[in-house]
């Protein structure tokens, strides 16, 4: 008699947890929660694949999005006229820096590579690569209408998080929720 119950629990458990799970109230990536510091970004309740699409180097060189699989990316769209952009981009240096495991990609759209280079240097963001959505395919497979706009994509390739607006990424919570899940 003991094991039917045993049994019948388990059953009904099991149940719950596709319920919330199908309802989007439960998320595989519900140990990714970001900190109260990080409120802008939001999990995605069903994480999407990522676009393809690729952005250019200050030296003209093409870098697919895709080739960044198998680690976690924090691909950041930003613009040198959007004020809340260019206030961001020293804490995503800094966080870049305190987060190794962490691929930290700020992209600017549209603009001419070599000028983005000089504006990072001259605004505490010189660390960061110089990187172009001259083609604008990166935000337009993110469906980004405003900047800034952050995702966060998991090593499989799948979007698990934004955030629509700047953030303090740099923040020490920032620092160690990033390091936490990119340890294993």
């Amino acid at each position: 008699m003991t094991k039917k119950i045993t049994i019948s629990l388990a059953v009904i458990a099991a149940l719950v947890v596709g319920v919330l799970y199908g309802k989007g109230l439960l998320s595989v990536h519900q140990g990714l929660r970001p900190p109260p510091s990080l409120s802008v970004l939001v999990l995605q309740k069903r994480p999407e694949s990522a676009p393809s699409g690729s952005f250019s180097d200050v030296a003209g060189g093409r870098h697919a999005l895709e080739a960044f699989r198998g680690r976690y990316v924090l691909l950041n769209l930003w613009a040198t006229w959007c004020g809340p952009c260019v206030n961001e981009l020293p804490s995503l240096a800094r966080l870049a820096k305190f987060a190794p495991g962490l691929k930290v990609l700020a992209v600017d759209w549209h603009e001419k590579p070599p000028a983005v280079n000089a504006f990072l240097k001259s605004h505490d963001a010189g660390s960061l690569p110089t990187l172009v959505d001259d083609s604008g395919a990166i935000m337009r497979g993110l469906g980004a209408s405003a900047l800034p706009m952050t995702v966060l994509i998991d090593p499989k390739g799948k979007i698990i998080a934004r955030a629509l607006g700047p953030a303090d990424w740099s923040s020490q919570e920032a620092i160690d929720y990033f390091n936490r899940i990119t340890a294993g």
